[in-house]
């Protein structure tokens, strides 16, 4: 598949928090990438990376932690060379995030259009219209129609314990989207819906997509949002990424023995398989973490060397990426026809 260059591109990502009892290696060389106009995928158990990955990429990474290196390009600056004062400009406007509990962002005090509208002007600059505040009022109500809220003026003059947690979360992508953003990164945004406010949600996270030429980094640990949703996933595991692909190339094909053992743990209405299978053992400390591949603890085809070094990324197929020592070997001896 041929692609332009990455809208966002993030290499060796290192995120690092500086605790009393160590320094955590909360993210040990991430590296993605998002072009325009895709969905893509980032999933993996609780604790794994995921949200700080994002908040890495926006900056907004709280003390004690810290990015020690890595680059992070979108557009083609690298946003770490930017200063708080030009990302501070660049959020809201050329990347947004929607986070997993909307009530915590939303402020109780003022109204779903007094706050979108805020972000309106922050981002937009106020009109120079003579009625700004009717033409302001108008492009509110423009984005809760685009969010498919019902009635959308009297929604506008709503607080947010008015509404259901849904329409909170809708009024919350409206505000993120009310600058056309290139990029969108939703965090667990469905986390808290019922099944069908969920479904609603990412239907409408879709057809965003499409209709503003922005690109959505979905943040999650369900591979069926996953599966309904995105183009890409990368599949994240203790602060590395340890396999990436298409999204139908991934599920028809997991390579990595992480990835294999997240398919397996979900259940299949075709399978007549009665007890789901689990991978052992936990998420391990990343004040210590394990020596070489982070994932050999809970293994089952662990190798000598998966103890001793840290696992290559292997590309085995077009736009198909493992970091595993097994697929390497498979694949040299593939290469050299013994198989």
């Amino acid at each position: 598949m041929t692609k332009d260059s990455p809208l966002l591109s993030v290499r060796n990502l290192r995120t690092y928090f500086y605790t009393y009892s160590g320094v955590v290696k909360a993210l040990d060389g991430v590296h993605l990438d998002i072009y325009r106009n895709e969905i893509v995928g980032l999933v993996g158990e609780t604790g794994c990376g995921k949200s700080l990955t994002a908040l890495s990429i926006i900056q907004l990474v709280d003390r004690p932690g810290k990015i020690v290196d890595g680059e992070i390009w979108f557009k083609g600056e690298n946003l770490l060379k930017k200063s708080e004062k030009e990302m501070r400009k660049a959020r809201g406007k050329d990347i947004t995030m929607v986070f997993q509990d909307p009530t915590t962002y939303l402020n109780p005090v003022y109204t779903i259009g007094e706050q979108i509208g805020e972000a309106i002007k922050l981002h937009q600059g106020s009109t120079e219209d003579k009625n700004r505040k009717s033409v302001l009022n108008r492009k509110v109500i423009e984005v809760l129609k685009l969010v498919g809220m019902p009635d959308p003026e009297r929604i506008a003059k709503r607080y947010p314990h008015e509404l259901s947690t849904g329409m909170r979360q809708r009024a919350m992508i409206g505000m993120m989207i009310s600058c056309n953003p290139d990029l969108l990164v939703a965090d667990e945004a469905t986390t808290a819906l019922d099944v069908t406010v969920q479904a609603q949600i990412l239907e409408l996270l879709t057809k965003l997509a499409k209709q503003l030429n922005t690109s959505i980094l979905i943040i999650t640990h369900d591979l069926g949002i996953i599966a309904e949703t995105c183009n890409r996933v990368y599949v994240m595991y203790a602060g590395n990424i340890v396999e990436s692909a298409e999204t139908k190339e991934l599920f028809d094909n997991p390579l990595h023995p992480y990835t294999s053992g997240l398919l397996k743990a979900v259940p299949a209405l075709n399978s007549s398989t009665k007890r789901l299978e689990t991978i052992p053992g936990f998420v391990p400390n990343l004040i210590s973490p394990p020596s070489g591949c982070r994932f050999h603890p809970r293994c089952p085809h662990k190798m000598p060397i998966c103890v001793e070094k840290n696992p290559p990324n292997v590309k085995v197929g077009p736009d198909h990426y493992v970091s595993c020592h097994l697929i390497k070997a498979r694949t040299m001896e593939n290469k050299r026809g013994w198989v």
